[in-house]
């Protein structure tokens, strides 16, 4: 005859593991709010001037005003030289220039196109190349606001003995209304904190020498990946 106590027995493991399942659920939940919380507090709401000149500029495109913005940082002597990364394969200094007509003469003596870069990462790889090129240990990395955190973190990663000094472009969107009033807007946040989490557990694992995601702007030259659009990139 089975007693009371035998039918209840195979009972409680299941119910252990609903409960460490429930909670696990809600720890990683409460994390990724934090998290959220974290990441956001690291976005500027307004554009500052940077705190000190530096040797170059760097400008990742992929946003509104960030060219404009950089070429404004560049005529007000901010660095010496331009480097806009990301540029489409078809576009040329003279399609740029035609959109800042007050700075077109920089165009020509101070500004570099770097038409490789198809991501965040690659961005980082190529201003690598060219700071070391130019012999530059001090860069103005100038970005979104949202997209500022990501572009830090693999911009460290790949120049850690570079100065990085951020300039965060704050879009119009931004300033007229709060973030969590347009669903547009939350899901860009939202979108963009997936990938800088991303960023920062690749670089952490690259530290002890385990690379999930080879950046494919540096295999050799007869493997060239399909280009997305620069503004899907970043």
């Amino acid at each position: 005859m089975t007693s009371p106590t035998d039918d209840r027995s195979p009972k409680l493991p299941r119910g252990w593991l609903r409960a460490a399942l429930v909670s696990t659920i809600a720890l990683a939940f409460v994390g990724a709010a934090a998290g959220f919380v974290a990441f956001l507090s690291q976005l500027r709401g307004a554009e500052i001037a940077p705190s000190r000149k530096a040797d170059g500029i760097v400008v990742l495109t992929g946003g509104s005003s960030r060219v404009s913005d950089a070429m404004e940082l560049l005529a007000a002597g901010y660095g010496k030289r331009l480097l806009i990364s990301g540029v489409h394969p078809t576009s040329t200094a003279s399609d740029i220039s035609r959109t800042l007509p007050e700075n077109q003469s920089f165009m020509h003596c101070c500004v570099d196109l770097d038409r490789t870069a198809v991501s965040t990462r690659g961005n980082a790889a190529e201003a690598r190349r060219w700071a070391e090129g130019r012999g530059f240990k001090s860069l103005i990395v100038v970005t979104s606001n949202y997209h500022m955190p990501r572009a830090l973190v693999e911009f460290s990663h790949a120049m850690p003995a570079t100065t990085l000094i951020p300039f965060a472009v704050v879009g119009d969107k931004w300033r007229e209304e709060p973030w969590w009033t347009s669903a547009s807007t939350l899901r860009l946040l939202l979108s963009e904190y997936v990938k800088y989490i991303a960023a920062e557990l690749r670089v952490r694992l690259e530290d002890f020498g385990i690379d999930l995601s080879p950046e494919m702007s540096e295999q050799p030259s007869g493997q060239a990946p399909k280009r997305p659009a620069t503004a899907q990139a970043n």
